[in-house]
């Protein structure tokens, strides 16, 4: 036992390159957080349907799910810094275009600048996720992505910061209990003034991404170590598809990122149902992020004693619990079950990330951790199922019952549902493939 050194999450000849890959962890949890509420600006200042609301979170989640497979292909031959750089300048410049997407108020033009941000995203996330983890030992590496992750949460909380107090607050639609009774003159002033307040954060945020991805280009980055001699692509896939935990992984980060998205996005209808403005709902989805940070940070560290497969399987169930709650505990009980959904939702991604691509080799990483961002169309279709259901009954959110709920608490059985599954994935994970290695786990981390 005294021969066997204690291996760093990090080491300190790699901790500037960690630190900066880390960062954009931050940068992606900002986009998330200043999106979200978008969903219901855009529904009161352009008079739409929740469904029709949904399409930003299917522009912006389906960007993902467009461009990560081509994003692996490209890193495939070029090294993880160029992906990343491609990356950011495509986040500027989707976050630029809401520029001109406010001078034309079209709602398809703000769409289209969401598209092509998350294809930035889904640059920065296929490099950054298998890079953290190739970043130092492999028995360390979930401990290492979860601890990159943590710093999501922290863009997350200033994404919606910046949502809340610049855009919510200044909504002049959002203070008019019906905007649609307006007459026409009226509807265009202040539909106009509204378009402006959404778009300056983001052609800020485009700005600041401008400056990161000067920093990038003159910081040096280790390169991998398994470029150059691949094997072919076909190959590559062949592997992947015949490894169940990936692949099983990757359907597990699916339902995770859609319930994840839900349980955030669909907090302001909730909200809504028992009487609340968006800007009061802010404060408990700002809740919710720091619920999240914490439960991020918790989950980093429980790992170095229990196996990444159970302690999933433990946040899952506990995951369900809450979300039985928000949905048959009803008022403001209700909203702090949701809220306190976040806190075990935290561990999930980086933990399916960590264990589908744990097998893999670095070639096989790069095309495996495309399809695990892919995965998070996850948070571009599942919302929407969940806008129709919340549809069911008009364009309220409690125009009827469904199983004696109103249909914006029913709509929760998606999420619910969602995190059965990822708490079976976590008990097989644990079953096949970790409780034989148990003592090596706590040798390791020990």
């Amino acid at each position: 036992m005294d021969n066997i050194k204690k291996i760093p999450v990090v080491s300190k000849k790699v901790l500037l390159p960690f630190i900066l890959i880390t960062s954009l962890f931050a940068l992606w949890g900002f986009a998330n957080a200043v999106t979200d509420p978008m969903v219901q600006a855009f529904k009161k200042v352009l008079e739409l349907s929740n469904s029709q609301a949904a399409w930003v979170q299917m522009a912006f989640y389906g960007g993902y799910f467009c461009m990560a497979l081509p994003a692996a292909m490209f890193m495939r031959k070029y090294s993880y810094k160029v992906g990343i750089l491609i990356g950011l300048g495509l986040y500027a410049t989707g976050a630029l275009l809401f520029y001109p997407a406010a001078i034309t108020e079209k709602f398809w033009f703000f769409c289209l600048g969401l598209y092509i941000l998350t294809f930035g995203l889904a640059f920065l996330e296929t490099a950054a996720n298998p890079y953290a983890l190739a970043l130092g030992a492999k028995e360390t590496a979930t401990q290492r992505l979860n601890l990159a992750q943590a710093f999501n949460p922290v863009g997350l909380i200033a994404g919606l910061f910046v949502a809340q107090q610049f855009v919510l607050k200044n909504l002049q639609s959002d203070d008019i209990s019906d905007f649609s009774a307006l007459d026409e003159a009226s509807k265009i002033l202040i539909k106009t003034s509204d378009l402006m307040v959404i778009r300056d954060p983001y052609v800020i945020l485009g700005l600041v991404i401008t400056a990161v991805f000067v920093l990038f280009v003159v910081s040096k980055m280790p390169q991998s170590k398994d470029e150059g001699g691949m094997p072919s692509i076909g190959d590559t896939f062949a592997t992947l598809a015949k490894n169940k935990k990936y692949v099983l992984g990757v359907l597990a980060q699916i339902l995770y990122v859609g319930a994840q998205i839900m349980c955030w996005t669909y907090i302001y209808q909730y909200a809504e149902g028992i009487g609340m403005d968006s800007v009061t709902a802010g404060y408990y989805q700002m809740g919710a992020f720091v619920l999240f940070t914490v439960g991020r940070a918790v989950g980093t560290y429980l790992l170095r004693f229990v196996s990444s497969g159970k302690l999933l399987m433990y946040f899952s169930v506990f995951s369900m619990v809450f979300v039985f709650g928000t949905m048959y505990i009803n008022g403001i009980v209700g909203l702090y079950s949701l809220v306190g959904v976040s806190f075990f939702m935290s561990l999930m991604f980086p933990t399916i990330y960590g264990i589908a691509l744990g097998d893999l080799t670095e070639e096989q990483s790069k095309v495996g951790s495309a399809g695990l961002v892919m995965a998070i169309v996850g948070g571009a279709l599942m919302p929407k199922l969940q806008g129709i259901i919340i549809d069911a009954g008009g364009n309220g959110v409690a125009d009827t019952k469904i199983m004696g709920v109103s249909e914006v608490n029913f709509s929760f059985i998606l999420p619910l549902l969602c995190f059965v599954y990822i708490a079976w994935y976590g008990l097989r994970v644990f079953k096949r493939h970790e409780a034989t290695d148990d003592a090596l786990h706590y040798v390791n981390q020990d």
